[in-house]
């Protein structure tokens, strides 16, 4: 750890999976701070493949794909493009930045992706979602288990026709939140940033009383105002909401009153 820059001495817990945590680690490490690694949600393939192998037998049928995150582009491509290149009339769209390098990183550039809220309302919101540009298109969603619905449902009475392709499937810690109480005990665990509504609720639930009481203690950033709404719900008061993305997340962080 840095011994001098803004967040110097500060430990600051990403919670983002492992495969997507490195940029804001990176970014804490940058301005002093020591970022502790601790994935809330476990990211595994789907358990059964051949909803996934389908939709890559009938890819050309499609109007449209949408990616829910980096996850839905990482376990979903490998199969899509494993005998054939991406169509060249199938358009593409992100939740956000991140889904959107992902799939340019795999030879898929161009796609649609929000300017500024990072969600399925962030989507939904742009014009080439709207009912008169939508309707009657063939559209895929390529996303984990247990997703929001508010996506294809919208889609849905907009007049597309909408296929869910689950290829990924998301659990809590499986080695627990020792190593976060143990942090907590020893005085280094200063905030906690959380990108995910289901992950803040396996935090929130696999904690005990004690590790509740710390967690209530303890500055929670999150970048979207519905986890900060969830987090308050949970019994959370400490809650900063920042700017969407790593970035936000980063600004919200250099400019929070540690001496409050």
């Amino acid at each position: 750890m840095s011994a001098s820059g803004p967040l110097a001495g500060r430990t600051v817990v990403v919670t983002r999976p492992h495969a997507q945590a490195a940029p804001l680690a990176k970014m804490i490490a940058a301005a002093g701070g020591n970022a502790l690694l601790f994935p809330l949600l476990e990211i595994a393939p789907a358990a059964d493949h051949g909803e996934l192998e389908a939709a890559a037998g009938r890819l050309d049928d499609y109007d449209l794909a949408i990616f829910v995150s980096p996850n839905a582009v990482a376990h979903a491509l490998p199969t899509l493009l494993a005998e054939r290149a991406w169509p060249a009339r199938l358009a593409t769209a992100a939740v956000g930045p991140g889904t959107a390098k992902a799939l340019a990183d795999e030879g898929i550039p161009g796609c649609l992706v929000p300017a500024e809220r990072f969600d399925s309302e962030g989507l939904l919101a742009l014009p080439d979602f709207a009912g008169e540009r939508i309707g009657g298109r063939r559209v895929a969603i390529f996303r984990g288990d247990g997703g929001r619905e508010l996506l294809a449902d919208s889609l849905r009475e907009r007049g597309a026709h909408v296929d869910c392709i689950t290829c990924y499937r998301r659990s809590g810690p499986a080695a627990g939140f020792g190593q976060l109480l143990e942090a907590w005990r020893a005085d280094r665990l200063d905030a906690i940033v959380v990108s995910s509504s289901e992950g803040l609720r396996y935090l929130v639930a696999g904690l005990d009383e004690a590790g509740r009481e710390r967690l209530r203690q303890t500055p929670l950033f999150v970048p979207h105002e519905r986890i900060a709404g969830i987090a308050r719900e949970l019994g959370l008061a400490r809650v900063e909401l920042t700017e969407a993305a790593d970035s936000g997340l980063i600004r919200g962080l250099l400019a929070y009153n540690w001496s409050a």
